[in-house]
């Protein structure tokens, strides 16, 4: 199994062979054909110029929005969680001052968990559940350029990117416990020793 995470030097940062450098290069190959596509094309560009003009210096909305900027995307969908929905307003006032947008809450549907045979919470009250899959049906019908997720729950995220017809990247991670940053864990030697148990 393929383990660069493992990896001390990174030679391939450098430009020279790995260890299963002639096993991996195939897939380099492989990938160089689907960038040669129009779209897959611009995306590294513009990705790659926004790194490149302004490492260090952005925030992660910061650049979204001049990803949209330069890949011509005026219309923008937000697939929010119920519980950042102060979150995603802010964005979405941000983001309203020179794009398009329309959000939509993760329990718009307000189905019943027990509809579905779902899991609850809290079992004494009504508990709608989350519909990933109907936010990305309801962005796809608002034709919008690129969708982002802010704070949908793990595998909430991942039906909506499979049924997004749009691109999605991720805002927001959820993460209740380090408030919306899961990255701390790695750097907390309290989590890492409870997460390596």
């Amino acid at each position: 199994m393929v383990d660069c995470a493992g990896c001390l030097n990174y030679p391939c940062y450098r430009g020279e062979k790995c260890a299963r450098g002639q096993e991996l290069n195939a897939y380099g190959e492989l990938s160089k054909m689907v960038y040669e596509k129009a779209e897959e094309r611009k995306i590294m560009e513009v990705a790659a110029r926004i790194e490149g003009e302004h490492y260090m210096e952005w925030t992660r909305l910061e650049e979204i929005m001049q990803f949209c900027r330069e890949m011509g995307y005026r219309r923008i969908g937000l697939a929010h969680c119920v519980g950042l929905t102060g979150e995603a307003l802010l964005v979405k006032k941000i983001l309203e001052r020179e794009f398009s947008v329309a959000a939509i809450c993760c329990k718009f549907s307000g189905i019943n968990k027990k509809n579905y045979g779902l899991a609850q919470v809290n079992c004494s009250v009504y508990e709608a559940i989350c519909n990933p899959v109907g936010q990305a049906l309801v962005l796809n019908d608002e034709k919008t350029d690129l969708n982002l997720i802010i704070g949908l729950c793990v595998g909430h995220d991942l039906l909506f990117t499979r049924y997004s017809e749009a691109p999605v990247t991720t805002l927001i991670v959820k993460d209740r416990v380090t408030g919306h940053n899961p990255a701390v864990v790695l750097y907390s030697n309290y989590y890492k020793k409870k997460l390596l148990r």
